[in-house]
This record gives C-alpha cells, sequence and structure tokens, in this order.
C-alpha cells in the first residue's frame, strides 16, 4: 500500500510539472488520460471477475485483471505474457511485459523506467509540488506588478525626453534607447506569457505552433538587447570621464549597432541552431547542451565589461573627492560618493552580476529565494531607471517648471477675452508688472 500511494504521488507531481510546463487542451492533458485509462481499466476489471470466476464465487484461474497505475493488464493463463505499450499521458514510444505465474504476475520487463523514461525515485512528492506551484503563481504576480509599473513610468519618461526638445543631445538619446529597450522588455514578456500560459486551446497535444516560438524568440531577443544597451551607457559614461569624449554623435551610429543589431545577429544564431538542434516545444526550455550558451555567453561579457566600467569610474569619484581641492567634510563626501554609485548600479545594471554565474543545480529553497530576488530586481529597475534618469533628473525638473510657468502665463493672458481689448488701465496689473510678464513670456 506504500508503495501504490507512492505512485499515486508521484504521478500527481508529474502531472503537475507537465500541466505548469506545457499550456495544452483537454484531450491531451495526461492527468485526463491516465483518469481514463483507470477508469476503463476498472470496468475491465469488473468484467473479468464476472467472466472468470466460477458459480461459488471464487477467484478467478490464472491472473485477474491488473491495474498497475500506469498499465491495464488483462486476464491471462499462467505461463502466458502480455505486453503493453508505455502509458499514452507519457506519449513515449515503447512497451513492457508481465508474465503470469503461478504466484500473479511478474514484475514489468523491462521496468518502466527504461522501457518508457518513467522513473518514481526521480519524481517530487504531491506537497513539495503544491508548495512550487503555489511558488510559481506567487513569483508571475510579483514580477508582473514590478514589469507593469516599470512600463507606465518608462513609456512617461520616454515621452518626456521626446516632447523637450531642449533635452535632445546624445546623453538623453541614449537613455531613451536604454527606456526603450526596458519597454519592450516588460512588454515581451507579458506576450510569452500570455502566449504560452494563458492560451489553453492554443496548442494541441505534442503540436507547437511556430506563434510560441516567436514569442519566446521575440523576448530573448529584448532581453539581449536590454543588457547591450546598458553596456553603451556604460561605454559612454566611461568614454566620457576617462577618454575625453569630444564628438560623441560621431559614434552614436555604433551605439545604434551595438545596441539593437548585435543582440539580432545572436539571436539569429541562436534561433537556427535551436531550429536544427533542439526543435523541441516552445524553445522555452534550456537544453543541456552548447545551444543556450549562445545567449549565455554574450549576457556574461555584457555583464563584466560593464562591472570593469562601474569599478573605473568609481574608483576616479573616490579619487576626485579625496583631492586637496574638495572643501566638504567627510559625511557630505561619502553621501556624494553613495549617491552617484546607487545611480552607476541602475545605469550599468551591476547587480546582475551577483546572478551571472549562480550554478543551476542547487537546492529548492536557495533557488526559489535566488529566483524571487532576481526576477524582482529585473523587473523594477525599468521603474528605478526611469525615476532616477528622468524624474529626478534636474534638467527635465527645470524643463517642467519651465513649461508650467509658459502655460501658466498664457492662462493668465488668454483666460479672460476682456483682457485683450480693454485698457491697461482697466486690467488691474501695473503698467511694469504686464511689461514683465510680457518678457518672461518671450523668452520662455
Amino acid at each position: 500500500m506504500r508503495f501504490l500511494d507512492a505512485h499515486k504521488a508521484a504521478l500527481a507531481a508529474f502531472f503537475a510539472l507537465y500541466s505548469h510546463a506545457n499550456a495544452i487542451s483537454s484531450d491531451c492533458d495526461p492527468e485526463i488520460l491516465w483518469l481514463r485509462d483507470e477508469e476503463n481499466c476498472k470496468n475491465i476489471i469488473y468484467q473479468d471477475n464476472l467472466t472468470h470466476s466460477d458459480s461459488s464465487g471464487m477467484a478467478p484461474l490464472g491472473c485477474s485483471a491488473l491495474w498497475d497505475h500506469l498499465n491495464c493488464w488483462p486476464h491471462a493463463q499462467v505461463g502466458e505474457t502480455v505486453t503493453q505499450p508505455c502509458p499514452p499521458f507519457l506519449r513515449i514510444k515503447g512497451g513492457v511485459g508481465r508474465r503470469c505465474t503461478e504466484s500473479g504476475w511478474s514484475e514489468p520487463v523491462p521496468p518502466y523506467e527504461l522501457a518508457c523514461g518513467y522513473t518514481l525515485n526521480d519524481t517530487l512528492h504531491v506537497p513539495t509540488m503544491q508548495v512550487s506551484q503555489e511558488y510559481f503563481v506567487g513569483i508571475r504576480i510579483m514580477y508582473s506588478v514590478g514589469y507593469s509599473i516599470s512600463l507606465i513610468s518608462l513609456t512617461i519618461a520616454f515621452i518626456l525626453l521626446c516632447v523637450f526638445r531642449k533635452l535632445h543631445c546624445t546623453r538623453n538619446f541614449i537613455h531613451m534607447q536604454l527606456f526603450l529597450s526596458f519597454i519592450l522588455r516588460g512588454a515581451s514578456i507579458f506576450i510569452k506569457d500570455a502566449v504560452l500560459h494563458n492560451s489553453q486551446a492554443y496548442y494541441h497535444c505534442d503540436s507547437h505552433p511556430p506563434g510560441c516560438k516567436v514569442a519566446v524568440l521575440i523576448s530573448n531577443y529584448c532581453i539581449l538587447a536590454n543588457y547591450s544597451w546598458l553596456l553603451v551607457e556604460g561605454h559612454y559614461l566611461h568614454s566620457f570621464i576617462h577618454l575625453s569624449l569630444h564628438s560623441p554623435r560621431k559614434r552614436l551610429h555604433w551605439y545604434i549597432g551595438l545596441g539593437w543589431g548585435t543582440p539580432m545577429l545572436i539571436i539569429s544564431v541562436w534561433g537556427m541552431a535551436k531550429y536544427l538542434q533542439e526543435d523541441e516545444g516552445c524553445w522555452e526550455m534550456r537544453g543541456s547542451g552548447w545551444v543556450w550558451w549562445i545567449l549565455r555567453v554574450p549576457v556574461i561579457l555584457f555583464i563584466i565589461v560593464n562591472v570593469v566600467f562601474f569599478l573605473r569610474i568609481i574608483r576616479m569619484l573616490v579619487r576626485k573627492m579625496s583631492g586637496p581641492d574638495m572643501l566638504e567634510d567627510g559625511f557630505k563626501k561619502h553621501r556624494k560618493l553613495a549617491k552617484s554609485t546607487l545611480l552607476l548600479v541602475s545605469l550599468f545594471g551591476v547587480q546582475y552580476a551577483l546572478f551571472a554565474f549562480f550554478p543551476d543545480q542547487v537546492e529548492i529553497l536557495t533557488f526559489q529565494i535566488w529566483n524571487a530576488v532576481e526576477l524582482a530586481m529585473a523587473s523594477t529597475q525599468g521603474f528605478m531607471v526611469a525615476l532616477l534618469y528622468c524624474f529626478l533628473n534636474g534638467e527635465v525638473q527645470n524643463e517642467m517648471k519651465r513649461r508650467w510657468r509658459r502655460w501658466r502665463l498664457k492662462q493668465c493672458f488668454h483666460g479672460d477675452p476682456r483682457g485683450h481689448h480693454g485698457s491697461l488701465s482697466n486690467s488691474g496689473l501695473p503698467l511694469t508688472q504686464i511689461s514683465l510678464l510680457n518678457r518672461a513670456n518671450n523668452i520662455s
């Protein structure tokens, strides 16, 4: 009985894992297929007991029909061998056999784990799986909220930098491209989740339409583009400080090529390798071969180079603040250094260095905590970048104040139609005040 209970728990865990990884229709749901087989086998066992039992109600001769929680074995005579295919819900070609002996059915030959790839010992138990399912749901809600906040704030920040022409320069243009890469990254995450998880009728059994593969391909491209534009930000600031970059516009086309072109080249190679070597599912699973490293190696290089830029800039800031020309006290120096470090961490994406070399094989609790922290930081980084480099930016705030004053002045002059036709003495304002308002309006 313990073995049967463990078997049921393992099957339930398998179904939970399978359903989480693949959004499929009910006709192809492995749990439904398994329940159907169990129900059919119970009917066969019932009919077998009626057919082969004698009038006295004694047990049937030979081996009775058997449901072993994977396959249904019909009645057999002693010495007879029965062969059955692998369970339909496993979707694996193969077969196992049992021999009817005087003591009952023999063990499956070959074992299920060899013939069908099903291993009981490698499957998690139901309580652990229930926690994992709740964990995945909570994680998805968490990063969905984070990406939503980032998308809203980044969209507003991008519009502000586009509208304010006085802020148009190479530095802000690079900021705009970084904002756009964050927007595309967040949007692609939502699209991929909708395609892979929300469309229950989109898949049929093992059929995976090209649309889901395209969604994964676009999502990976947007993530690569985000990392590459973080590298562009790091290179631009590093060059501006250390290399005295006098003509940044001449390098703007190189930055565009690095930010958008390099990820396109990488994702093209990865997509071709996936199609030729690992064309399985919707390409969302990480294979054990070299294909996954086509994406991972460039990301690691982007992170390492940006960390080097970050350390060099921080060293320069520390050296400058420790110079003899700095008259501020130690507390203000450290506060400025901490503020600069915070800005650079978000701009360079230095926090990704904490997760770049995280091992794949770890304990489940460690993985859950580490994965939650990584997704929380990744989903909210766009908001932090928009906050630090747009909403709290002095240039943007001054431009918004200037636009606000200009709008108030226009309302002051054009809000009351009588002010255009009445005399200056009837306006209620001294002549000097009206002159100053007009000058301020012309200057702005």
